[in-house]
C-alpha cells in the first residue's frame, strides 16, 4: 500500500503515469463492478478518466484517486452506454433496409440500374457529406442536422451545396 500511496503523488504528468502502472488493471475492475458493458466501453471509460485525471491532477489528492477515478470513469460508462442505445448507425439501418426490400413492383431494370448508381454517387462522397445529405433525405431540417452534428446552420448549408455539386458533377462525367 505504501507503494501505490507514493506513486499517488500527483504534481507531474510522470507521477499519473506511475501510478496507471500501478492501477489501471484495478481500476477496469473496479469499473466492471458497477457497470455492466462489453470490454470495448469500460476501457474506453477508464482511459477517459486517466486523461481527465492527468488534466485535473493538481486537484485531486492522492489519497483520493482511485475513488476519483472510478467515479469518472463509471459515470463516463453509463454516458457512453446511453450513447449507444441512442445513436443508430445509418449504415446498419441502410444495409438492412436493402436486405430486406424488394425492388417496387413495376421498376425497370433501367429505374433499377438508376438508383444504384444514384447510391455509389453518395457513397463517394466524404463521409460528413454523406451523413449531412442522409439525415436530410430522412427529413430533418437543417437546424435539427447542425444540433446532431455539432455544428452551425451555415456548415449544413455549405455541406449539402457540395455534395449537391459533386454528385452532379459526377453524373456529368
Amino acid at each position: 500500500m505504501a507503494q501505490i500511496e507514493k506513486a499517488a503523488s500527483l504534481g507531474t504528468p510522470s507521477d499519473v503515469g506511475e501510478l496507471y502502472g500501478l492501477l489501471a488493471r484495478r481500476l477496469e475492475h473496479i469499473v466492471r463492478l458497477d457497470v455492466r458493458a462489453p470490454d470495448a466501453v469500460i476501457e474506453d471509460a477508464c482511459q477517459f478518466a486517466w486523461s481527465r485525471l492527468l488534466h485535473h491532477r493538481h486537484r485531486v489528492h492522492r489519497e483520493t484517486a482511485v475513488s476519483w477515478l472510478a467515479r469518472t470513469a463509471v459515470h463516463e460508462a453509463f454516458k457512453l452506454l446511453r450513447r449507444d442505445g441512442r445513436e443508430l448507425s445509418l449504415e446498419i439501418v441502410a444495409e438492412d433496409a436493402v436486405a430486406t426490400t424488394p425492388a417496387p413492383p413495376g421498376c425497370s431494370p433501367h429505374e433499377l440500374a438508376e438508383c444504384r448508381e444514384r447510391l455509389a454517387a453518395v457513397a463517394r462522397l466524404p463521409e460528413r457529406q454523406q451523413r449531412i445529405l442522409w439525415l436530410h433525405a430522412l427529413g430533418l431540417t437543417y437546424a435539427e442536422i447542425a444540433d446532431y452534428e455539432g455544428c452551425t446552420l451555415r456548415t449544413v448549408e455549405r455541406q449539402l451545396l457540395r455534395a449537391r455539386r459533386r454528385i452532379t458533377q459526377q453524373d456529368r462525367a
